[in-house]
């Protein structure tokens, strides 16, 4: 199985993105991953106008065999085990490849919402989109490091 994290733009504060490097660099011993940054639209466009544009972008970027997870406020949340077996299911079920996809500053358009076939939730707490990402890196690298009985989860 392959994890694809599609989000929009790139992560601009660097302590951030050297903690999401690490988890992701931890994580590569356990499953293959590709981070797609999509680049946002910068327009003053209305804000439906620019969730399609970026919806275009996301779609375009996924391969029909993607199982899509979308992570948005209104998802189902797991506690970590769970999220890991969640992950394992889909291990042992031979999924090709999962995609988490996190929307950009406007978050995520209807379409895209309506192909997601999981909507998952961080927290009820509102995060920023570079915190959703490092989340999301500590809580893959946790889920795996639980599946292999490594003492991280510890």
């Amino acid at each position: 199985m392959k994890l694809n994290l599609v989000w929009i733009d790139k992560t601009r504060e660097r302590h951030l993105l050297e903690l999401i490097d690490e988890y992701l660099h931890r994580l590569a011993k356990y499953v293959n991953y590709n981070v797609l940054e999509l680049p946002p639209v910068r327009s003053q466009a209305q804000k439906e106008i620019v969730l399609e544009m970026e919806a275009k972008t996301i779609l375009n970027s996924l391969t029909p065999k993607s199982y899509k997870v979308i992570l948005d406020e209104s998802g189902e949340q797991f506690s970590s085990k769970t999220f890991a077996r969640f992950l394992e299911k889909h291990q042992n079920a031979s999924t090709k490849e999962l995609a988490f996809i996190i929307g950009g500053h406007f978050g995520l358009s209807e379409r895209v919402k309506e192909q997601a076939d999981f909507v998952l939730s961080l927290s009820s707490l509102t995060f920023t989109h570079d915190m959703a990402r490092l989340i999301l890196s500590e809580q893959l690298y946790r889920a795996y490091t639980i599946i292999n009985n490594h003492p991280y989860q510890k």
